[in-house]
């Protein structure tokens, strides 16, 4: 009695199967997610087609050459993921701190060019109040020149903040794009018998297994 009930539930539980396989072999076979797919629904398991997308390419080299890409020259990482729209966005940010730089770097030399023909006794600069510029008396003088030099040395560090933010953001967005977001998901029913290794009983049960 024993020995009938065991084989009545191997049958209960390799039939289906056995079943879905045949069916599943009549049918064209063109990809593995649509015989996976026939698999499935052949033995009553209904997956959506979102399931099934194929997964796409890994390239482990990509976030390097995009980040290389941005280093040569801003901007070009991001062409290489195809993030054209983020282009605009790189040129504007770095652009626009090298002009900041730039723009107070170029004041800074005035005032310092002048400040120091002041202490040299010299009063021809341009602040000497006989041109377009009002009087700048040599306290005046020293203090735009700091102000200058001040604002001058923090555009610099935000011209190499941002120029190395964008070759992070190459680098990242390339590691994004593989990122596999998808439910490209499959899984199998399997039962099995196994023997107790003390008592030699046999042992039912279901195996569930899932891929990712």
């Amino acid at each position: 009695m024993h020995k009938f009930v065991t084989t009545f539930l191997i049958l209960c539980f390799c039939l289906p199967i056995l079943n879905a396989q045949e069916e599943n072999d009549s049918i064209p076979k063109t990809t593995e997610s649509d015989s996976l797919k026939s698999t499935l629904r052949s033995s009553g398991v209904i997956m959506q087609d979102s399931l099934f997308k194929k997964k796409k390419n890994f390239n482990p080299l990509a976030p390097s050459k995009a980040a290389f890409y941005s280093a040569v020259f801003p901007g070009l990482g991001q062409i290489y993921n195809k993030r054209y729209w983020k282009v605009p966005i790189v040129y504007g940010a770095i652009g626009g701190s090298i002009y900041a730089y730039t723009w107070n770097n170029d004041n800074y030399q005035r005032f310092r060019t002048a400040f120091k023909r002041r202490l040299a006794g010299f009063d021809d600069d341009e602040f000497n109040g006989e041109g377009q510029f009002p009087f700048f008396d040599l306290d005046r003088l020293e203090n735009q020149q700091e102000r200058f030099q001040r604002d001058r040395d923090l555009w610099l560090v935000v011209s190499i903040g941002l120029y190395a933010l964008n070759i992070i953001d190459a680098n990242v967005d390339a590691h994004l794009k593989q990122f596999n977001i998808d439910d490209d998901l499959s899984f199998d029913f399997e039962p099995f018998l196994d023997l107790n290794q003390v008592t030699n009983d046999p042992t039912y049960g279901m195996a569930l297994t899932i891929r990712f």
